[in-house]
């Protein structure tokens, strides 16, 4: 903070009116982002408040008994565990399948590497609405429905993952892989040894994104999941919404539990994620 105000301090007048506008815009901009959170966080403090109604900004009395009805009267535990069981399996086997797919792509040309690579690009067009009857019926038939599993093999391959580590891994000079290969090395070492430490970015980012693909959705687990005790969060949550009454304490309290993962995710992986974005091509 000192270099950065001594800094100011030596601009010229018009430069030091710039700098000033741009740290106020960024300022209210990460106000208004916080905002909601903020809201939601003093909602669930507040029994008996509702979405008409402005909590102050921190209530007269704050209760906490909005999360011990969310943890008391509702399985809301099981709920939390169902969706981190299968943002952490959805999360790894990604990471596993597009490092993997995508070191094929990048460093074992075949040929129409490039036709098939631009098919399964195209897979990332398709809205997951298209494909819910189909994948119905095929898990149906394999007598998936209402399992984890079930759940679990529409997540298993993802094309966004494959493109981003592709990219990644097109940015380790090659270089690298012959040096390695005239020590001796095979393909796996060289893809456990030498591609995966310089990807490191790219693998944090494509974990956040995995893993909060996995946490948030809301459509696939609701068509495959049919017993309350395989539900997850974003289900739950929508459940929680009565058709005549709403409590929206409770509401908002499981907002928040829903939110606390991804934000320390996120403040974890954030430099990776940044630096995995800018290394990767992506814009």
């Amino acid at each position: 903070m000192a270099d950065t105000a001594l800094s100011a301090r030596r601009m010229p007048g018009p430069r030091l009116a710039g700098w000033i506008v741009l740290h106020v815009v960024i300022v209210l901009g990460a106000v208004v982002m916080f905002f909601p959170f903020l809201w939601t966080l003093i909602t669930s403090i507040s029994p008996g408040v509702g979405l008409t109604v402005t909590p102050a900004l921190w209530p007269e009395n704050p209760s906490l008994s909005a999360y011990e009805t969310l943890f008391t009267e509702l399985p809301f535990a099981r709920v939390v565990g169902n969706s981190l069981l299968l943002a952490v399996i959805t999360t790894v086997v990604q990471l596993v399948t597009s490092s993997t797919a995508a070191y094929a792509f990048s460093r074992l040309p075949f040929r129409g590497a490039g036709i098939v690579f631009s098919v399964y690009l195209a897979t990332m067009m398709i809205p997951l609405q298209v494909l819910i009857v189909p994948l119905f019926v095929e898990l149906k038939t394999f007598g998936l429905l209402n399992t984890y599993l079930g759940a679990l093999l529409p997540t298993f391959a993802s094309a966004f993952g494959i493109f981003l580590l592709r990219q990644a891994i097109n940015q380790v000079p090659r270089e690298l892989d012959e040096a390695a290969t005239l020590d001796g090395a095979g393909h796996f070492r060289i893809f456990w040894t030498i591609i995966l430490p310089n990807i490191r970015p790219a693998l944090a980012t494509l974990t956040v994104f995995a893993f909060m693909g996995s946490w948030n959705s809301f459509l696939w687990p609701l068509v495959v999941l049919r017993t309350p005790e395989l539900q997850t969060l974003p289900i739950a949550l929508a459940s929680l919404q009565g058709q005549y009454t709403t409590e929206w304490d409770v509401i908002m309290a499981g907002s928040v539990v829903s939110i606390l993962p991804m934000l320390a995710l996120y403040i974890f992986a954030q430099k990776y994620v940044i630096q995995g974005v800018a290394s990767s091509g992506i814009k």
